[in-house]
């Protein structure tokens, strides 16, 4: 098997060097750039499964960065910043990335995270049926988005595609907090919990539910979700 090329995306040559050599020994292929635009050049020729994306770059806002990556590219995303704010966190995870790592870090826990990130993106490609349809949805997981009856395409993230696809795989049946944090992987805590709130809210305003009473991706208080729909695969 090819080995996995991550990709990393920082302003400071030492963490990217200490972050290659530690990828590199765990036998990941690995590309380093200082600048977003060089970063954004290479991507129109080679496609990493994981990103490893720092906030605080010369030239682009990183926030802006992860979210066009979580729309058009199939890569999980790493964030790696120094800031350790909540709100930055929950702003990192709502625009799309998977985890967010604050800085300093321990180069070990970079590698077992970005394995963690793989198991997680790589499983649904092993199988063979990657449409999905659902009330009149169309979810196609080979290119991250979703159809709606009337033909309007709305892009998903990789965060989001897993836990659309982790509903649409057990339909009518409760899944609580504990069986998703055990499926999607990440700590188990108030972040991963903020996480999952984040990804499921943007699920909900693409499938045009009412954030008061949605009908496909209900909330059991106290318990954790209920996807009511009807799904066929192909």
């Amino acid at each position: 098997m090819t080995q996995a090329l991550v990709a990393i995306l920082d302003d400071e040559a030492e963490i990217r060097r200490l972050l290659s050599d530690a990828l590199t020994e765990a036998g990941f292929r690995t590309i380093s750039f200082g600048r977003a635009t060089e970063f954004e050049a290479a991507l129109k020729r080679q496609s990493p499964d994981v990103c490893l994306v720092d906030l605080g770059l010369p030239d682009r806002d990183g926030l802006v960065l992860v979210h066009r990556l979580a729309l058009e590219s199939g890569a999980a995303i790493i964030i790696i910043s120094g800031r350790s704010q909540v709100q930055d966190r929950v702003m990192g995870l709502e625009l799309g990335a998977d985890d967010y790592i604050i800085k300093p870090f321990d180069p070990a826990e970079i590698v077992a995270r970005v394995r963690a990130r793989l198991r997680k993106t790589r499983a649904p490609s092993d199988r063979s049926s990657q449409i999905a349809r659902f009330n009149g949805w169309t979810a196609l997981f080979d290119s991250y988005t979703l159809v709606s009856a009337t033909g309007e395409q709305i892009p998903f993230s990789n965060a989001e595609g897993q836990v659309l696809r982790l509903f649409l795989e057990s339909p009518r049946r409760l899944i609580s907090r504990a069986q998703m944090q055990e499926s999607l992987g990440g700590a188990a805590g108030e972040s991963f919990d903020r996480a999952m709130d984040v990804r499921i809210s943007r699920l909900r305003t693409k499938l045009g539910e009412d954030p008061k009473n949605p009908s496909l991706i209900k909330t059991i208080y106290g318990a954790g979700y209920i996807f009511l729909g009807d799904v066929s695969w192909e």
